[in-house]
C-alpha cells in the first residue's frame, strides 16, 4: 500500500532523517533555488503535482514532502505540536542541502509554514500560503464559530473520525473534500477520492492526522499553547503570498489573515471559482500567482 502513494510522474521519490523521524519526498527540477511545498488535510505530496512541473520548468528545484504521520512519512506516536511540524521541515531543508529555501504551504501545511517563518526565521526567504490565515487569525478565530470550528471540535471525538476517514460507506473524506471545494466544483474526481482515501488507510495515518487538530484545541489552556501564541506574534520580515478561494466556505474575508503580521512585502491573491482546496481546484491560476511571486 505504501507504495503505491510514491506516485510515478516526472519527480523521483527520496526518503530522508529528519528531526527524529523519516520523511519522504518527492522532488523535481535542478534549479539553483529550492521550493519546498507543504499539503493540507486529508491529503498528501501528490496534491501538489499540478505545480511542481510548473515550477521545475521556470528553473527551481521543488520538493513536496509528506508532512509526520501522512503518505509514507513516519507516523510516530507523538510530535504534531507545531514546533515540533516546524522542526521537521526545517529538518527536511538541511537534509536536502539548504540553508534556505521558498516554502510554500496549503491548508494545514500552510498553518506549518507560518510556523517554519516564525520559529525558524533563517530557513525561509519567501512564504506562499494558500487557505491559510495566520495562526494568529486562526486561533482567534476558534472564540467565534463557524464550519471550521466546528470540523475541528468534531476531531476531537476519540476514533470515530479516524473510522469514519476511510470508511467507504459513511466516508468522511469524501464528504469534507466536496464540502470545502467550491459550489459545483468538479473537483474531486472519483478517482481522486480514492488516491486519497488509499493514503489514509494507511494506519495510523489517519490517527496522525487528526492530531493536528487534537494539539490545536486543546493546547489552548496549556502552556505550550501560549509558548506557541507568543512565537507566531512575532512579525516577519520576508515576502509573504496569501492565496485564498473567493469560495472557500471556511475562509470569508474576515477570517483572512492581514499583513499585520508581516513587515515585509505582502500580497493577496484571491481566485475566483475557487474553494479551500485551490491548488487543485484552479491549478493554473494557482502556478501563476505562484510563479509570479516566487520569480
Amino acid at each position: 500500500m505504501t507504495t503505491a502513494l510514491e506516485v510515478p510522474g516526472p519527480w523521483s521519490h527520496h526518503y530522508v532523517a529528519a528531526n527524529g523521524a523519516r520523511f519522504h519526498v518527492a522532488t523535481l527540477g535542478e534549479g539553483p533555488r529550492t521550493v519546498v511545498l507543504l499539503h493540507g488535510f486529508p491529503q498528501f505530496w501528490w496534491s501538489w503535482r499540478h505545480q511542481m512541473a510548473a515550477l521545475a520548468d521556470q528553473g527551481f528545484r521543488v520538493v513536496a514532502m509528506d508532512l509526520r504521520g501522512y503518505g509514507t512519512s513516519d507516523k510516530t506516536p507523538n510530535g504534531y505540536d507545531p514546533f515540533t511540524l516546524a522542526g521537521d521541515v526545517a529538518g527536511v531543508i538541511a537534509a536536502m542541502g539548504c540553508s534556505s529555501v521558498d516554502l510554500v504551504g496549503h491548508g494545514w501545511g500552510g498553518y506549518i509554514a507560518w510556523s517554519v517563518a516564525a520559529i525558524h526565521p533563517r530557513v525561509v526567504d519567501r512564504l506562499a500560503v494558500v487557505s491559510a490565515p495566520h495562526p494568529a487569525a486562526l486561533l482567534a478565530s476558534m472564540w467565534r464559530g463557524g464550519p471550521g470550528v466546528a470540523h475541528v471540535l468534531a476531531m476531537q471525538v476519540p476514533w470515530l473520525p479516524e473510522r469514519r476517514l476511510h470508511s467507504s460507506k459513511r466516508n468522511l473524506l469524501a464528504a469534507h473534500l466536496r464540502a470545502w471545494s467550491a459550489p459545483g466544483a468538479r473537483w474531486p474526481s472519483p478517482a481522486e477520492v480514492d488516491t486519497y482515501r488509499a493514503a489514509i488507510s494507511v494506519w495510523p495515518a489517519a490517527h496522525c492526522a487528526l492530531e493536528y487538530h487534537r494539539w490545536l484545541f486543546r493546547s489552548r489552556l496549556r502552556a505550550d499553547g501560549r509558548r506557541y501564541r507568543a512565537a507566531i506574534r512575532t512579525p516577519l520580515h520576508l515576502p509573504v503570498l496569501a492565496v485564498y478561494g473567493a469560495l472557500d466556505p471556511v475562509l470569508p474575508p474576515a477570517r483572512r489573515s492581514r499583513s499585520r503580521w508581516v513587515q515585509g512585502p505582502y500580497r493577496e491573491v484571491v481566485v475566483d471559482g475557487a474553494g479551500h482546496f485551490v491548488p487543485e481546484e484552479s491549478p493554473t491560476t494557482t502556478t501563476r500567482a505562484l510563479v509570479d511571486w516566487l520569480g
